[in-house]
């Protein structure tokens, strides 16, 4: 069965937008770029809520800026054709290589989960994670995590009373200052 994860970048105490609402401080390097590059290689499918959709939609018309470098093209590359659903309740229509669903994300993953392939179900948005985290159909938690305090704003981990107990499955320190860590769900 396809793992459905869910992926930020997200700071040390916990968030992956301040209380602002800015995210400046998620800025990868080029090591930690080429990681999120390989990473998206291994998803077949994104589910995105709406507010993450808006935010990536400047990559499906990046690959015309002819001042990016060789990573950001090949982000582009893999983002564009990558099949996306969008979770809105206010949004008309979406862009691209995606569709828009106004509901049902639990239903919407044991579909694609049901489909064959090999790759990822990946989820990205705090608000979508955290209602497939309560009906517990995250497999994996990803976090790159950046050092610097923001104090507040959107959290990574879904503030509920639901205990979840995870298995380390993989950590990474990057040079340049940054900590990968990958959990997988104990069932």
């Amino acid at each position: 069965m396809r793992r459905v994860t869910y992926s930020m970048n997200v700071s040390l105490d916990g968030y992956i937008v301040g209380p602002d609402g800015s995210f400046d401080w998620t800025a990868p390097d080029d090591e930690v770029f080429r990681f999120w590059i390989d990473e998206i290689r291994e998803v077949d499918v994104h589910l995105l809520g709406r507010r993450l959709y808006e935010t990536m939609l400047y990559w499906e018309t990046a690959d015309q800026d002819p001042s990016l470098d060789d990573s950001s093209l090949e982000w582009a590359a893999l983002w564009k054709p990558l099949p996306k659903v969008v979770f809105s309740t206010t949004l008309s229509q979406v862009q691209g290589n995606a569709r828009l669903v106004s509901g049902g994300l639990a239903e919407e993953i044991e579909r694609l989960r049901a489909e064959p392939g090999q790759g990822e179900i990946a989820i990205g948005g705090a608000t979508l994670a955290a209602e497939a985290a309560a009906s517990d159909l995250i497999d994996e938690y990803r976090a790159v995590v950046y050092p610097v305090l923001v104090g507040g704003g959107i959290p990574f981990f879904p503030q509920d009373e639901l205990r979840v107990d995870l298995e380390l499955v993989e950590t990474r320190t990057f040079k340049s200052k940054f900590v990968y860590l990958r959990y997988r769900v104990a069932r």
